[in-house]
């Protein structure tokens, strides 16, 4: 699905009206999944883990992996994917989401690249493709401007495209947000399926979103737009921050950078044909000292191969 030599400012399809997600065929070549992992312990995060200490399970069954990936000091690939509605230009919102955006690139590495698509009414633009010029994302980032209605499910439901001319392993999405959406022709669930076939954990900056666990007397949401932000983060192994001013963003920054730094990847090879369906993913680790283990839930596709690979690729 990736969408290969796609030009700066290509505008990207809108999502069917029918709110149908993509057909699988029966036989579909093989595909190489690959597991984003995050470990942390009681002072932080753990580094130096091997190969030996992880865990992965594909729907109750241990799998091995072929592909591992320690280094901390190892390149990122991040798609920044910006809310250009019209509520995103009140209340110093856009210049928020400018300041999130320069955090990262200030923050870059050789070896680093970055993406930015941004969205708004019925459309999501790629403004830059992968790249790892920093002055080319700062010139468009400066130039955004707020507009129309919000289409956020169908924009996410993009993420597999947007991602798919990215080079590094470790690699992420970055959704900035104020989270209401009353444009997309998709719903959350669905486009949450969709982005199940990304390989990249979505981090979420909720924009004055709110806490999605706070609840009113009666014991209803009080703030439903988050609930469905948090859970599209935690599906896919990222986390959603409630951005409520310039310290949490900054504190959200500085998080979201660690994790990638400190990213372990495990991959493993699906079989060649089958019925495709949603496989269900859970990582351990051995270390006693391990407080939490943050990983995708898992993944649209094919069964893992059996027995899988264990030897390098």
């Amino acid at each position: 699905m990736a969408l290969a030599g796609l030009a700066a400012g290509a505008i990207l399809a809108q999502a069917p009206a029918d709110s149908s997600t993509p057909a699988f065929s029966d036989e579909v070549s093989v595909a190489w999944i690959l597991v984003p992992v995050i470990v942390k312990g009681e002072r932080g995060y753990l580094n130096g883990l091997d190969r030996e200490d992880f865990t992965l399970e594909v729907d109750g069954r241990k799998v091995g992996f072929a592909d591992f990936e320690p280094r901390g000091e190892a390149p990122w690939s991040i798609v920044f994917l910006q809310d250009l509605s019209g509520s995103m230009g009140v209340g110093g919102r856009l210049e928020a989401s400018r300041q999130a955006v320069y955090h990262f690139l200030d923050a870059a590495k050789p070896g680093d690249e970055f993406s930015l698509a941004t969205f708004a009414m019925n459309s999501t633009e790629v403004e830059v493709p992968f790249t790892e010029e920093i002055l080319t994302v700062q010139e468009s980032v400066a130039l955004w401007e707020a507009y129309g209605k919000t289409g956020l499910h169908d924009a996410v439901a993009l993420l597999p495209q947007i991602s798919g001319d990215s080079r590094n392993v470790k690699r992420a999405a970055i959704l900035i947000t104020d989270g209401v959406d009353n444009a997309s022709a998709i719903s959350a669930a669905a486009a949450r399926e969709i982005v199940q076939m990304a390989v990249l954990p979505v981090y979420v900056f909720g924009l004055e979103s709110g806490d999605p666990y706070a609840n009113g007397k009666s014991g209803e949401e009080i703030y439903r737009y988050a609930d469905v932000l948090n859970l599209l983060a935690q599906m896919t192994g990222g986390r959603y921050f409630a951005v409520a001013g310039p310290e949490d963003l900054k504190e959200a920054c500085a998080e979201v950078a660690e994790d990638l730094r400190y990213q372990y990847v495990l991959g493993f090879e699906t079989v060649a044909t089958g019925k495709p369906g949603y496989h269900r993913i859970a990582v351990s680790v051995k270390d006693r000292k391990v407080k939490q283990v943050l990983s995708r839930k898992g993944y649209q596709g094919l069964a893992p191969e059996v027995p899988a690979r264990t030897t390098a690729r």
